[in-house]
């Protein structure tokens, strides 16, 4: 099985005279990108705050790879004596190319030059680094659906020398900046997880991104426009039993499973489940 990708998006709760801030916790297996048999599935829980003791729990049982960002709830999982077996953290490139595409948006200039608006400054060594990392995406497009084999040996041959090189770059760059700059935040916290971040280099199963668990949660940040906020920690809870459901059906539907077509209930109702 590949590993759990885990997010955690803010639900609204009621409140005596307002609202408080609860969460939504979504880990998403998908095993398509690599060839994997196994059926794509999404689990959500919810919770009044965001402690680490929630994801320990959640996997408690749990023992593999977890694809996730860098927060710190997860750290306790990637423990050599955990039982009953240590997690092996895998980094979200997606989550990295974000600070350094805020200080290379050249499309976003363009609009605000074409607006009349005053234009973002742009820095040419994270214009570089967004170029390499969208290099290495290019290559796991060619290789997404082939056996974690197959996977794996591409990237050791294309990917890798990619990521050598970019590793070396960012490291002389950061070597010239202040160390409170924008960029050498964006710089160390790829350096500082490294092992994380080029684990696709060792498992074919591993992807770049934690894009699933993000597209797991747009109904969420949807819904919020409807439905407010929970009503109490129970609503969020069966909320959370529900979307487990819907985005487990989604999932399998995107995969060409019987959930995309229109199903009979015992009852002899019959309705479609969702529209593709």
């Amino acid at each position: 099985m590949k590993a759990p990708r885990p997010t955690r998006p803010t639900v609204p709760v009621l409140a005596e005279g307002k609202t408080d801030t609860g969460r939504c916790w979504i880990y998403v297996r998908d095993d398509k990108p690599f060839g994997g048999a196994g059926p794509p599935a999404a689990m959500f829980y919810y919770s009044r705050d965001r402690r680490g003791e929630h994801p320990q729990a959640h996997l408690a049982g749990y023992a593999g790879i977890l694809q996730a960002d860098a927060y710190d709830g997860y750290n306790k999982l990637y423990l050599a004596d955990r039982k009953p077996g240590p997690v092996r953290e895998a980094a979200c490139w997606v989550h990295a190319r974000r600070p350094f595409f805020a200080m290379a948006d050249l499309e976003e200039n363009a609009r605000r030059k074409a607006a009349g608006k005053k234009e973002i400054p742009l820095s040419p060594i994270a214009i570089e680094v967004v170029r390499r990392i969208d290099a290495l995406f290019e290559i796991e497009r060619s290789i997404n659906g082939k056996s974690a084999k197959e996977r794996l040996a591409a990237r050791r041959t294309l990917s890798r020398p990619l990521v050598d090189d970019l590793h070396a770059y960012m490291r002389e760059k950061a070597a010239g900046l202040s160390r409170g700059h924008d960029l050498v935040k964006a710089i160390n916290y790829m350096l500082k997880r490294w092992p994380a971040f080029t684990l696709f280099l060792e498992d074919g199963r591993v992807c770049l991104s934690n894009n699933a668990a993000e597209r797991g949660l747009r109904g969420i940040a949807l819904g919020r426009k409807s439905w407010l906020f929970c009503g109490s920690d129970r609503g969020g809870r069966r909320a959370a039993a529900m979307y487990s459901l819907i985005v487990t059906a989604l999932c399998r539907a995107r995969h060409k499973a019987v959930y995309a077509a229109r199903r009979t209930m015992p009852s002899g109702l019959a309705f479609p489940l969702i529209s593709r």
